[in-house]
């Protein structure tokens, strides 16, 4: 199934990319959004596009080869470290897609879905902290802290309980086996069947283990540094933990006089995109201007 970039109409209307200007795609994915703004920028514009996972350039190879667009291999919360690094002028918009694409989860080869049986990994990068460290070796109440917090769970006692118990007689090396693991413990009308019930801890561990809110938090911060006046900011999340984070930024930037709020509420899909696109229920987008 190809990829569909996300409200990718509602991104542009927002960050209005014209001929000429400079943009950043902090999240890169399968390149949707990127060739849509590239294309808008023109030759005479340019794009840098990041992702923190090597697989990405794979994924679109298309817009590669042309002078106005450069990829980087390097996580979105380093943008303000790069753009010294590269001496770069501040950029006329920055988006930020804080989800993953279809072909991160069925291609990666690191457990980021139960639909497929691969090792615990979850993690973005290679090397580093991964979801089998997590799940195999962590206390029970940090374990638990993990799967209530980031994942908003309401059975994150029971489920780590489970976790723990069935880690003593074999470690819990594949996703299949989590999410087996979790499934056993939870009612059978588990959130009225809208979700897997494995869901809300697969989603706990890889946003613990690839440090997401920390990001999201630094590069909201760097936004003055990163975007020059007049420049627009467009971020997609997809759960309620990244949302509350963009949203009670942005509030604090307009009470500082340093943005203007382009979306007095969160920009959602429409029941047409959702049909065409499942994964686009849950995306919420917001966007700023910077004064």
């Amino acid at each position: 199934m190809p990829h569909i970039p996300v409200l990718l109409n509602e991104v542009m209307e927002i960050l209005q990319p014209q001929k000429g200007e400079f943009f950043i795609d902090g999240t890169f994915g399968a390149g949707g959004h990127s060739g849509k703004i590239l294309e808008a920028v023109g030759e005479t514009g340019k794009l840098i596009s990041l992702d923190w996972d090597k697989k990405a350039m794979e994924r679109n190879k298309s817009i590669f080869g042309r002078n106005n667009f450069l990829f980087l291999n390097r996580n979105y919360a380093d943008i303000k470290e790069i753009m010294k690094e590269k001496s770069l002028p501040k950029v006329d918009g920055l988006l930020l897609d804080l989800g993953f694409s279809s072909d991160q989860l069925d291609d990666s080869g690191k457990g980021f879905s139960f639909k497929k049986d691969e090792p615990l990994i979850m993690s973005y990068s290679d090397g580093g902290l991964t979801a089998y460290e997590v799940v195999n070796s962590y206390p029970e109440e940090k374990l638990k802290e993990i799967i209530k917090v980031y994942g908003e769970e309401r059975f994150p006692g029971r489920i780590t309980r489970a976790i723990v118990e069935a880690r003593k007689k074999e470690a819990i090396k594949t996703s299949f086996q989590l999410a087996g693991v979790v499934r056993e413990v939870l009612p059978k009308s588990y959130e009225r069947g809208r979700i897997d019930p494995a869901t809300r801890t697969f989603q706990a561990l890889r946003i613990f283990v690839n440090g997401e809110l920390d990001n999201l938090q630094k590069i909201l911060g760097d936004l003055k540094e990163i975007v020059k006046n007049g420049g627009r900011v467009a971020i997609i999340s997809f759960h309620s933990l990244e949302d509350r984070i963009v949203k009670n930024a942005f509030r604090d930037m307009k009470k500082d006089g340093v943005a203007e709020i382009l979306t007095k509420k969160p920009i959602i899909a429409s029941a047409e995109e959702i049909k065409n696109n499942p994964r686009s229920r849950s995306a919420k987008l917001r966007g700023i201007k910077i004064i």
